[in-house]
């Protein structure tokens, strides 16, 4: 995999992934910026959580289960001191599915927390990684 970063003033940078797709990363004012695009930071948290949520899909999906929305709710903690790593981030699973099973997103959660999504296990070595979900089915 490539990526490639294009400093365009200040703070603000066009980042260009390997499969061609673009992003505007920016600080905020205090630090230079114009608040016009997600911070770094920021974008760690996106990849961790759309990884995880790519995962827990595909499982769903795979299994035949009933999947009609997924959303992601990522908090994370950070050291008060730099670097400023992550400590702690949290991944909280919405799963919406008519009839959808709380233990067929268990798994699914389960076996991207534990075995599929690169991005948690990879920080899950510097941070504690967390993970829960909810079903909510709309039936009900």
């Amino acid at each position: 995999m490539k990526a490639r970063i294009k400093w365009v003033e200040d703070v603000l940078f066009l980042g260009e992934s390997g499969s061609g797709h673009g992003v505007v990363i920016d600080g905020p004012p205090e630090h230079g910026g114009r608040n016009l695009g997600v911070r770094p930071m920021e974008l760690l948290l996106l990849g961790v959580g759309s990884c995880s949520a790519f995962d827990v899909i595909h499982i769903l999906r795979k299994g035949r289960h009933p999947v009609s929305d997924c959303r992601v709710e990522v908090s994370a903690e950070r050291a008060e001191n730099p670097p400023k790593v992550f400590t702690r981030i949290h991944l909280h699973f919405i799963v919406e599915g008519k009839g959808l099973s709380e233990a067929a997103v268990s798994r699914a959660v389960q076996l991207s927390a534990e075995k599929y999504c690169s991005a948690s296990i990879m920080l899950g070595k510097a941070a504690e990684v967390s993970h829960d979900f909810e079903v909510v089915d709309p039936a009900r």
